[in-house]
């Protein structure tokens, strides 16, 4: 039996497995408002979701060279990567966060607000795929989003990349977070997952394998937080 793989990113320093040198390359460029939802954060149920500092300044970099104004957040959580993109995109740029626990949200909202960026989002509460759904009736929704984030159930990935593709434009860009799921998707053997992963397991290693056969998109896997993989529209 192979042995249990050890859940290398769910510290502070992720795959760095360094504190002080994660804290030397990424947090000096955290902004202050983001620190403060963190900690905020912290003793809320499973606050270990909330998104690393090192994978929002990648959200953040990609969202300048894209120069995303329409965006999607599938998964909100307590908004860490939401205010990152609202702080982000331009003063009249929009996201649609869609999540089905409002009251993670509201964790996040007072500091959305001092930040004066909540006139840049529309949440739903609601699951993901009816609103999905949704947009798509209006064919002036399709290619029109310049990114995409996707922290959500892993068991609809599939579904989620299929209506993403036709919502974000050519050249724009989807990510996955959890991709490497605490690095078990290595594993051959359910069974050495540790419990914490084994529900969605198998969800995120067929997802894996969909996307890097997939012809509509480029992509890559970034060895952040939980591994995250960008997906750039080519068709």
């Amino acid at each position: 039996m192979e042995p249990t793989a050890e859940i290398v990113s769910d510290g502070p320093a992720g795959l760095l497995q360094s504190d002080d040198l994660y804290n030397d390359l990424c947090v000096p460029r955290e902004a202050e408002i983001l620190k403060e939802l963190t900690d905020a954060s912290a003793n809320y149920p499973l606050s270990f979701m909330v998104t690393s500092p090192d994978s929002g300044q990648l959200i953040a970099l990609l969202l300048k060279l894209l120069n995303a104004k329409k965006t999607i957040e599938i998964g909100v959580f307590t908004g860490y990567s939401l205010l990152l993109t609202a702080l982000t995109i331009p003063q009249d740029g929009n996201i649609i966060a869609i999540d089905v626990d409002r009251e993670a949200y509201e964790i996040g909202l007072p500091f959305i607000k001092k930040a004066n960026v909540e006139h840049k989002i529309d949440f739903i509460e609601s699951q993901a795929l009816p609103v999905l759904d949704k947009l798509l009736e209006n064919q002036e929704n399709e290619s029109c989003f310049g990114f995409a984030f996707v922290d959500a159930d892993k068991a609809n990935l599939k579904n989620y990349h299929e209506r993403l593709l036709r919502l974000v434009r050519v050249g724009g860009t989807i990510m996955y977070d959890n991709t490497l799921w605490g690095g078990t998707v290595a594993l051959s053997d359910p069974s050495c997952v540790v419990p914490l992963r084994q529900s969605a397991w198998k969800d995120m290693v067929e997802f894996n394998k969909m996307i890097a056969g997939d012809p509509w998109v480029d992509i890559s896997l970034v060895a952040l937080g939980d591994g995250m993989t960008i997906c750039r529209r080519i068709y």
